[in-house]
């Protein structure tokens, strides 16, 4: 009996040892990952061309999975070495908050949290296990931890004095990136709008209304019910003017697109996704949808994977910017890959000169090609960031 009791034990411990192990990384593995398919190396003009952009990013879930994003990583996405590889100037790291148990994009409830369990496994603080807010703050310490270790390869950006800064350090010193801090769902408030000044002053610079359910403020495009803004949803919109905090539509139902657009006194973003005319389903915008994005001043993010840009290689991630390009109008194009997103991207971000390429062989000329990859991106936060 005694020894029958020891063996629970032992295999008990185990298991809770395989939990906080081996749990997280595994998933993110399997989650995170780049396709097989061999790609032919860009071309010298692509990586002549690429060496001189100013790339930003608006859009990845890298500080999710607890990764040291200092070390250059055999998993994932992205991390701070490879964002300088890349080349990218600017990353835009967003907080996930809450997941919904069998993900897809069709219809989704608010009754379960993934999340939980990978906060669980990862060893998060208490107060990060039933307050979505917390989470949000712990994460977002998580990055600023991060930047304060870099050695100045990692800076962090909140003001558009703080950008301006940085660019014209960076002209000097190319082995340095930037990060900026967004939310993926405004359930991050816990349904109070007092915690948007909290979340700001950590340093979140924009928030999308929704994620995969609809919320307290919000429908969603693979929620229940997909309605518009809640009585709530309204405040919010004109307190996130009031501070200067940039609404994100991604994910956002039709219906809460078309409100935001009329509501809003500022510009509005659609941080990732891709386009029905392009790759027809319900998680991109319509062009109507897209064109009104473009009329508030806004930006739209072209993502990397299958249901954004309907292909997994880097030609499809440039002809859905072609397609953007010629609804929206160039100046409202930029990248919004979704790394780390759970995705299966054809790139990780140390490849960004294949998308480069991509986009030479699509017939962009190079002053396009710095407009999509950063130049836009970094126009809409000099003018849209708080001094």
């Amino acid at each position: 009996m005694k020894k029958a009791l020891w063996g629970a034990l032992v295999l008990f411990l185990v298991l809770v040892l395989a939990f906080f192990l081996a749990v997280p990384p595994l998933v993110d593995s399997a989650l995170n990952r780049v396709s097989a398919s061999i790609i032919t190396p860009p071309s010298t003009k692509a990586q002549e061309l690429h060496g001189s952009l100013r790339i930003v990013d608006l859009h990845a879930d890298s500080l999710l999975w607890g990764r040291n994003l200092l070390e250059k990583g055999a998993r994932g996405h992205m991390d701070v070495p490879r964002l300088i590889e890349g080349n990218v100037a600017l990353q835009v790291f967003t907080a996930v908050t809450k997941s919904p148990r069998g993900l897809n994009y069709e219809r989704n409830d608010a009754n379960s949290d993934n999340i939980f369990w990978l906060a669980l496994a990862q060893r998060w603080p208490p107060r990060t296990w039933n307050s979505l807010t917390e989470r949000a703050l712990f994460l977002a310490q998580r990055f600023q931890t991060t930047a304060a270790n870099s050695g100045g390869n990692l800076v962090a950006i909140r003001t558009s004095h703080d950008l301006t800064a940085y660019l014209d350090r960076r002209e000097k010193n190319r082995g340095m990136t930037a990060g900026l801090l967004g939310i993926e769902g405004a359930h991050a408030l816990d349904g109070k709008l007092e915690n948007l000044d909290r979340l700001y002053d950590e340093g979140y610079r924009y928030i999308s209304l929704t994620h995969f359910f609809d919320d307290e403020f919000a429908g969603s495009s693979a929620g229940v019910a997909k309605g518009g803004l809640t009585p709530l949803g309204r405040e919010l919109v004109h307190r996130m003017n009031e501070r200067k905090i940039i609404i994100d539509l991604a994910h956002a139902s039709p219906e809460t697109i078309r409100e935001v657009v009329q509501l809003t006194k500022r510009p509005v973003i659609f941080s990732h996704g891709g386009l029905q005319g392009n790759c027809n389903n319900r998680r991109n915008l319509s062009d109507e949808e897209a064109r009104g994005i473009a009329a508030t001043g806004g930006l739209i993010g072209i993502g990397y994977w299958p249901t954004a840009v309907c292909g997994n290689d880097p030609r499809a991630i440039a002809r859905a910017i072609r397609y953007a390009v010629q609804v929206a109008g160039i100046e409202h194009v930029a990248l919004g890959s979704d790394f780390d997103g759970s995705i299966v991207a054809p790139f990780d971000t140390a490849h960004l000169a294949e998308l480069t390429d991509a986009l030479l062989q699509e017939g962009f000329t190079e002053s396009e090609i710095r407009t999509v990859m950063g130049e836009n991106a970094l126009r809409f936060f000099r003018e849209n960031l708080s001094d």
